[in-house]
């Protein structure tokens, strides 16, 4: 019985609109809503009327049913309200969604940049014990060599055929007893300590006056090469 009376009510509404469209074709009167005067009047449709009247009398019907508990109401079951999204003019609405996709974090590859090449320091090693022979440097004298090698001067003078006093030339071979021991203290200056350059300084003038230490330890101990030249107020270690 109440699907019938909602289907007539439906049915009568749509009637009324459609009346109401016509009415307002044929240029019936509208119908002005009186107001306070000064202020504007906003009409009102007949269509409208009709309505609000069908309405209150649906309204009236609604509540008797209910009153006389034969009101079934319409089932809402399965009934979903969507919920409008409210876009900007001009844009486009991107639907929302809770499943988030992680963001791969990109690989941090280190920058390396050209290896910086750091020279190379050749620096000969102290000849052990007795060698067999040695090469003069300048700045060297057969006193200096007997202490570095620790051999009697006397016999180092001897085996090469010197006198007394002679000067060694830079690039003369001497060579060396294989037995004995210098006479007496071999270091001239207590060492290690530190050493300021002179003029015309070298590793193995440095090393003669000190009298027990080698050249190339000298070099060794400050990062150089036995080559290297030496510079006036440079400070060496002497091991």
């Amino acid at each position: 019985m109440s699907k019938k009376i909602i289907i007539a009510i439906s049915l009568a509404v749509a009637a009324i609109l459609l009346l109401a469209a016509c009415e307002r074709s044929a240029s019936q009167p509208v119908l002005a809503t009186p107001t306070a005067e000064g202020t504007n009047s906003t009409p009102q449709p007949l269509g409208l009327l009709h309505l609000q009247d069908l309405g209150t009398q649906t309204a009236m019907y609604v509540q008797t049913e209910v009153a006389l508990g034969v009101f079934t109401p319409v089932p809402t079951e399965n009934l979903s309200l969507a919920s409008p999204t409210l876009t900007p003019a001009g844009t486009e609405s991107t639907p929302s969604s809770t499943t988030q996709t992680p963001i791969a974090l990109a690989t941090i590859t280190p920058i390396t940049g050209a290896a910086t090449a750091l020279p190379v320091i050749v620096v000969p090693t102290a000849t052990p014990g007795h060698p067999a022979s040695y090469t003069i440097h300048a700045g060297e004298f057969p006193y200096c060599i007997a202490r570095r090698f620790d051999v009697d001067p006397g016999a180092l003078m001897s085996l090469n055929s010197l006198s007394s006093g002679e000067i060694l030339q830079p690039g003369m071979t001497l060579n060396i007893p294989a037995t004995g021991s210098f006479p007496g203290t071999r270091a001239l200056q207590a060492h290690p300590t530190k050493y300021t350059v002179a003029v015309n300084d070298t590793f193995y003038s440095i090393a003669c006056a000190f009298g027990d230490v080698d050249p190339s330890t000298i070099a060794a101990a400050n990062g150089l090469a036995l080559t290297a030249p030496l510079t006036t107020g440079q400070i060496l270690n002497i091991p």
